[in-house]
């Protein structure tokens, strides 16, 4: 099965997807288990978020709006978990 084509936007989703798995939003792929690591989603959200000032203005629309959607959504979704 080939794999899919690298893009920026697939990056946002590949770091994105993993943040969801370590806050136990959806399963593990690899194992099916719901597990959370606090830390790690933090830290991913971090990264996303230099990431998204290193980037501005960069980027087409289409990325913009990906990047700011899913960096929100990991951000309030972490706030809920934390409290």
């Amino acid at each position: 099965m080939p794999l899919p084509e690298i893009t920026f936007s697939s990056l946002l989703f590949s770091l994105s997807s993993a943040a969801f798995v370590s806050l136990g939003v959806i399963p593990d792929p690899n194992t099916g288990k719901v597990e959370r690591n606090l830390p790690l989603v933090k830290q991913t959200i971090d990264l996303l978020g230099l990431l998204r000032e290193k980037t501005r203005n960069n980027l087409g629309p289409e990325e913009e709006t990906l990047f700011d959607h899913l960096l929100y959504d990991l951000r309030m979704a972490y706030v809920r978990e934390v409290g």
